[in-house]
């Protein structure tokens, strides 16, 4: 699978995820992510949240509102 992206926040909290040029939803929770990936064909148990697998813009994994 291409590098994943997720986006900075969004006003309502919601983070665009894109990989390989697709976007592949809105994320409003790790969780989110986790279930965009699995539905891509990887195992959600062996994704590194903080691996190179995945970019984060505009804060981590724990940010998840503009103001974080």
């Amino acid at each position: 699978m291409a590098p994943v992206t997720v986006y900075p926040p969004d006003e309502q909290g919601a983070r665009r995820v894109r990989a390989d040029g697709l976007i592949l939803g809105l994320a409003y929770n790790v969780t989110d992510v986790l279930e965009f990936l699995r539905r891509a064909g990887l195992d959600p148990t062996e994704v590194d949240l903080g691996g190179p697998l995945i970019e984060w813009r505009g804060g981590g994994p724990e940010t998840w509102s503009p103001s974080d």
